[in-house]
């Protein structure tokens, strides 16, 4: 009787005048991980993807956050470890030194670092990787604490290209699929989390059309496209025409898309995202300079800078994030215009800038912190920790 039920529903369904339409297919989303459809999320970027930026995205609305790229030498080796102050997650090791004796004294430097409670299913790590047994090793340290593994094949900067990886991997399509194959096979099913790729265009469309085809037939469950090629620079414009052939063979496949490229808000990725097709929209550049950026226009849109750099120092003093990534990102936060610009710019200490910007409910804070990460507010060294950090590479 049941079967005569569905062959007479089946009937009426194919003589109807309007069809179902096909089920879009969907690459399965592992328990552990998390599907990029719907969102706006913030970008990996150098020095500007470190957790309090990534907090201070979250507090702001970004559905997910990606943190920096990671070279996978300098993850394998690292310890993890509870921060037993602030309970963050933190993965230490010792500097390499040139493959020279570290001295009896020497510190460990923290890696990367994770609020386990407020990035839960929200964190992507991005790794740079040009060696699928090195990414393997260096995935397993983290997955467990991550919703993904993303790899970079987009970065232009030498300091990645020149090792084959970031944007080199567009050429070497080979081994960009063996190292996503190997992520997907080695950490995505065994860790249950997604595994994920983010590139840039390709000049010749075809070429575009052959790599996307590929990486989508890895297994990985996203991908994100920097809507320029790997020789322009952020100040030229994105081009955009490619993202609705790439985003038919993503769906096709059951992969999500993002796209990223001068998206500049929560509303502007929204329509982005209606008028390409695509399934997501990742933010950079409007993010640093303002991260209430993420805040729909409905909420109020952006808040003024002085509301952004105060829970942007309150989140630096509860991971104890080090002073020099702290001072560039305030001087990405405040208008030059300002007149805290320059005070902010020339202070040594986190109780120099909580004094200089009128925070004095956190100066107490400050004092602590400045303790533990070894700053003073006369310290008269030049910030080797600013002038040290490799250069900023938006990826």
């Amino acid at each position: 009787m049941f079967k005569r039920f569905l062959q007479l529903i089946m009937g009426s369904i194919a003589k109807s005048p309007h069809p179902v339409p096909a089920l879009t297919p969907r690459v399965p989303i592992p328990k552990n991980g998390v599907d990029y459809r719907g969102k706006i999320v913030l970008a990996p970027m150098v020095r500007s993807g470190e957790l309090p930026s990534r907090l201070l995205a979250l507090k702001y609305g970004a559905d997910l956050v990606w943190g920096p790229e990671t070279i996978d030498r300098a993850l394998i080796g690292c310890t993890r470890r509870i921060n037993p102050r602030n309970s963050m997650v933190e993965f230490t090791r010792l500097p390499s030194n040139g493959g020279r004796q570290n001295t009896p004294n020497a510190k460990e430097s923290v890696i990367y670092r994770i609020d386990p409670h407020r990035e839960s299913g929200k964190l992507i790590f991005q790794i740079g990787t040009a060696s699928p047994n090195l990414a393997v090793q260096a995935a397993k340290i983290i997955a467990a604490d991550v919703a993904g593994i993303d790899v970079n094949a987009g970065c232009p900067k030498p300091f990645s290209t020149s090792g084959g990886m970031g944007a080199a991997l567009l050429q070497t399509p080979d081994l960009l699929v063996s190292i996503l194959t190997a992520l997907v096979q080695q950490i995505g099913n065994p860790y249950q989390i997604g595994i994920s790729v983010k590139i840039r265009l390709l000049a010749d469309p075809e070429r575009t059309r052959d790599l996307v085809t590929r990486l989508c037939a890895t297994g990985i469950t996203g991908l994100t496209v920097h809507c320029r090629t790997t020789p322009m620079r952020p100040r030229e414009r994105a081009i955009r025409a490619q993202l609705p052939m790439i985003a038919s063979i993503c769906r096709a496949a059951g992969v999500a898309i993002l796209m990223n490229g001068d998206v500049e808000s929560r509303d502007h990725g929204l329509a982005l995202m209606s008028e390409y097709g695509v399934d997501g929209a990742m933010i950079a550049t409007s993010a640093e300079a303002n991260s209430s950026c993420f805040r729909s226009g409905a909420q109020g849109g952006l808040l003024p800078w002085r509301d952004i750099v105060y829970a942007y120092m309150d989140f630096c003093l509860q991971c104890e994030n080090k002073w020099g990534n702290t001072k560039y990102l305030l001087n990405m936060l405040i208008p030059g215009k300002e007149r805290a610009f320059n005070a902010a710019k020339q202070s040594k200490s986190y109780q120099e800038g909580c004094r200089v910007l009128g925070f004095e409910d956190l100066i107490a804070r400050a004092k602590e912190v400045d303790a533990i990460i070894g700053r003073t507010p006369l310290d008269a060294y030049a910030d080797a920790e600013e002038q040290g950090e490799s250069c900023k590479r938006r990826c």
